[in-house]
């Protein structure tokens, strides 16, 4: 009894193959392969059964895959929808706990993986105002400046804040003497120096409805030793270029100044400043 002979999946094709080219006849296929005709026409009908079965498998493969990258896709932009809300919320809390002066410290301008413009951007700083070069005020702007503050703090009723106009007409009468000066120039001065004439307003004594209402600690209180009551005051110093915020910390027994401070604007960190080192002083 002849064994029969056994055939591996790559043998099949390779006759199945050898077929469909047609330059040898089954039997000669049959003859070579020691295999019977009838066995080769099966194999090549199942071959020609299944070859839709192969473009459908790879069709099949490619709507996974593109569902794959579509998931993918859909994930990425989630987590992008994440970061971007939770970079929001860390510049907005960064922006109120940081002074302006702490963020600008904070740029690296030698950062190549950051732009300068997206650290500007991060801290809530305008990028343009990092090349601003501020063009200082002519000398004769400052003379009359000079000479409206001069005029305000001998006639402080002169001007009112409201509009500008009662006491920048008294002004520039006065100012004409000496200056070549509009009135709508010294009304601009006036509203840059943000003066404000001493009178009453309208409703004075009418609180308003939205503040809060704090209690006035002091009321029968009377500083009986050093550092029992401290006060503040603010005022501004003139210079030859501007002005310089001047703060002080006062002891109401000894009526002394504990401590002061200076600044170009009127931020709270130079009163914070006077008060630390109010308290260091006194020991307090």
């Amino acid at each position: 009894m002849t064994k029969r002979r056994h055939f591996t999946a790559s043998q099949k094709a390779a006759i199945v193959l050898e077929v469909l080219k047609e330059e040898k006849t089954i039997a000669q296929i049959a003859s070579e392969n020691s295999i019977h005709p009838n066995q080769i026409y099966k194999w090549k009908k199942q071959a020609l059964e299944n070859f839709a079965g192969l473009f459908e498998e790879d069709h099949k493969g490619e709507k996974a895959q593109s569902a794959a990258h579509e998931k993918q896709v859909t994930e990425l932009y989630t987590e992008i929808g994440k970061l971007s809300t939770q970079l929001n919320w860390l510049k907005k809390n960064q922006v109120c706990l940081l002074s302006r002066t702490e963020r600008l410290a904070m740029l690296e301008k030698d950062n190549a993986q950051i732009s300068l413009k997206t650290q500007a951007e991060l801290l809530g700083i305008s990028y343009s105002s990092l090349f601003y070069q501020p063009v200082p005020p002519s000398e004769r702007e400052l003379s009359i400046k000079r000479r409206i503050d001069e005029v305000y703090t001998a006639w402080p009723f002169y001007s009112r804040k409201s509009t500008y106009h009662l006491g920048s007409r008294r002004i520039t009468a006065v100012l004409r003497s000496e200056f070549q000066v509009s009135r709508p120039t010294v009304q601009a001065y006036i509203r840059e120096m943000d003066i404000a004439g001493i009178a009453p307003g309208p409703n004075t004594s009418q609180p308003a409805p939205e503040h809060q209402i704090f209690p006035y600690l002091l009321r029968n209180v009377t500083a009986e030793y050093p550092n029992h009551i401290w006060g503040i005051d603010m005022t501004y110093i003139r210079l030859p270029a501007g002005w310089l915020y001047l703060v002080a910390v006062l002891d109401w027994y000894s009526r002394r100044i504990i401590s002061w401070a200076l600044s170009q604007t009127l931020e709270m960190d130079f009163v914070l400043t006077a008060v630390d080192n109010s308290a260091l002083t006194s020991g307090a």
